[in-house]
Formats: structure tokens, sequence, C-alpha cells
């Protein structure tokens, strides 16, 4: 059964990696870089302080890149523990698949590659922003989720990623950035109490 999926898993990578075009390959490489995730991520939040600048206070501030940091550590290196214990080689480390794959970069990253460390960070932070900006930016979770799936698919684009490590991936950062906002979002009402108090 577990054969069989890693079988449709690798079938579906070969298919997604070939419809790619050397026409698009440096759009795919810059979503790919850590970089354009901090400047996106940063943009909004920054946007987010300044809407908000009347009425946010400092430790707000402070609590919400506190809590970001937080949620990071845990998708990035939780994956990393995943990788060390299934060790489930990238396709571009696969002997059986690695005349068939089209690898964009040279560097094709660690040997294991599930589950998706950019899957789950990107997507953990999609939630978190979409439900930061829930009440006055209804569309920022849908933006947020967009560029997160979009930055997934670019890992299975550049060859370092099956499907499997993406979906895994997204669905572990879906759940930390839901847990995550929930004790940021607790906190600051227990803190609201008691400034209140």
């Amino acid at each position: 059964m577990i054969e069989e999926i890693l079988k449709l898993d690798s079938q579906l990578f070969l298919f997604l990696n070939n419809l790619g075009s050397s026409k698009f390959d440096a759009f795919w490489i810059f979503l790919s870089y850590k970089e354009s995730n901090i400047f996106f991520y940063l943009s909004l939040l920054i946007f987010y302080f300044y809407k908000e600048s009347k009425t946010i206070k400092l430790s707000e501030v402070f609590h919400s890149l506190l809590f970001i940091a937080i949620m990071i550590l845990i998708a990035d290196q939780t994956a990393n523990l995943f990788k060390d214990s299934f060790q489930r080689l990238r396709p571009c480390y696969n002997e059986s698949l690695i005349d068939s794959v089209r690898l964009v970069k040279e560097s094709c990253g660690g040997k294991y590659g599930f589950f998706s460390a950019h899957a789950s960070n990107s997507f953990s932070l999609a939630v978190f922003f979409g439900l930061l900006f829930k009440n006055r930016f209804r569309y920022i979770i849908y933006i947020s989720l967009l560029y997160a799936s979009l930055i997934s698919y670019s890992r299975i684009y550049l060859g370092v990623h099956f499907p499997l490590d993406i979906l895994f991936g997204g669905v572990y950062g879906i759940t930390i950035g839901l847990v995550v906002f929930r004790i940021y979002e607790n906190k600051l009402d227990f803190f609201k109490f008691l400034n209140k108090s």
C-alpha cells in the first residue's frame, strides 16, 4: 500500500517537474529563496502595524514578532527532525529517478526531503498572517495561501521535493499556524484583561 502511494507520488512529481521551462526558471528560483518569503511577510507586518498604529501598543508588536519567530522555529526544526527520522531521499538524490528529474539549480539541498520546511514555514506564516488580518483585511488569507502554494510548488519545479513532502509540510504548517495564533490571541486577551483590572 505504502509502496503504491510512493510510486504514485514519484509519477506525479515527474509529471509536474517536467512541465518546467527554462523561460520560467528564474521566477521559481526567486520564489524558493528564503529572502523572498521574509520580504513578503515583513512587508505585510509593516503594513499591519502601520494600519493599526493608532490602537496597537509596543508590547503587542513585540509579542507578534516573538510568536512569529517561535512559530518559524517550530515549523522549521520539526521538518528537520522528520527528515532525519524518515530519511526519504529527495528526488534529486533518488538513483531510480535521477535521470528523469529536471534539476534547475546545481545545489539539491540536504539528502532527505520529507517533509518540506519551505512548505511548513510558508503555510504557517500564511495562516498566522491571514488570522492576524481577519478583522480588517479578509482577503489577506487568500493572498497568503496562494503565495505559500507557489513557494511550495517551486520546490517540485526545482526538482528537490516530492508532492507528498509538500502536502505533509503544508498541512503541518497550517496546523502550527492555527495553534500558535490561538495561543498568541489568548495571550493578548489575557494581558488586555490584566490592564483593565
